[in-house]
């Protein structure tokens, strides 16, 4: 195994009956899941994992995220997802991710920015300093051939739906999973559309962080044929997360 290939993480998963939508594919908030689990396992094996950051009162905050899909894993099917390190910065991480199908061709590739925030202060953290520094060396040179996530712009203020967090919103933080957001957005569009289209491209943007009670509003833009930017606010005010969806 080479220096580079030691430093990618590969995770193995079936696409289970009760992670598929109606047309039998993987759905879009499943492989979400999929892909934060695998960088959580990747850097834990690497010791930079969740659990011990907690025990030094840290933990990784995911910042923006892309996906772009040539096509979806079937019901029972096995695919494989990599993940390695492209980039560490001072306050920020680039983590890529490519998903392989069961005869081992890429079918999509992930683009992700994470932050490590200080739990008691909720202010990054010098990931340069980290460990003297020993996280930069698993940066990692594997190709990503798909656009970083963009600037998402809403120009409209005309709420699509909105809807108050409950039970199932909220993850162990205490705070509205960030999976969730991704299926409530998705839930914006017609089951038409899902039948006669696929997501191509999914993008997110975290903002800030919303929490049980608080009452979401989705504000949705048709910017192109296709192509959506989306935008969700809590309580009417803040800004929470931002999106762009293309569909084919």
């Amino acid at each position: 195994m080479s220096d580079e290939d030691s430093k990618i993480g590969t995770y193995h998963f079936v696409a289970e009956p009760f992670h598929v939508d109606f047309n039998g594919r993987l759905t879009m908030g499943v492989l979400g899941n999929h892909l934060l689990n695998c960088a959580g396992f990747h850097s834990t094996d690497r010791g930079f994992g969740m659990a011990s950051l907690n025990e030094d009162n840290y933990t990784w905050v995911l910042s923006r995220l892309a996906i772009e899909l040539d096509e979806m894993p079937y019901q029972y099917e096995e695919f494989t997802i990599q993940t390695w390190v492209e980039n560490i910065y001072r306050l920020f991480t680039d983590r890529n991710f490519a998903i392989i199908n069961k005869d081992g061709k890429k079918i999509g590739y992930a683009r992700s920015v994470w932050a490590m925030i200080n739990l008691a202060t909720r202010k990054p953290a010098d990931l340069l300093a980290l460990h003297g520094g020993g996280i930069v060396d698993y940066i990692c040179e594997e190709p990503c051939p798909i656009e970083k996530p963009s600037r998402i712009k809403v120009d409209t203020q005309e709420i699509t739906s909105t809807l108050v967090a409950k039970y199932s919103d909220i993850d162990i933080n205490g705070h509205v999973n960030s999976i969730r957001y991704i299926e409530h957005i998705l839930d914006l569009f017609p089951l038409e559309m899902y039948k006669m289209k696929r997501i191509r491209r999914f993008e997110m943007a975290y903002v800030t962080e919303s929490y049980y009670g608080d009452e979401l509003s989705f504000i949705k833009q048709k910017v192109a044929e296709g192509e959506y930017h989306l935008e969700v606010k809590k309580n009417e005010q803040e800004v929470v997360c931002r999106s762009k969806v293309i569909f084919e």
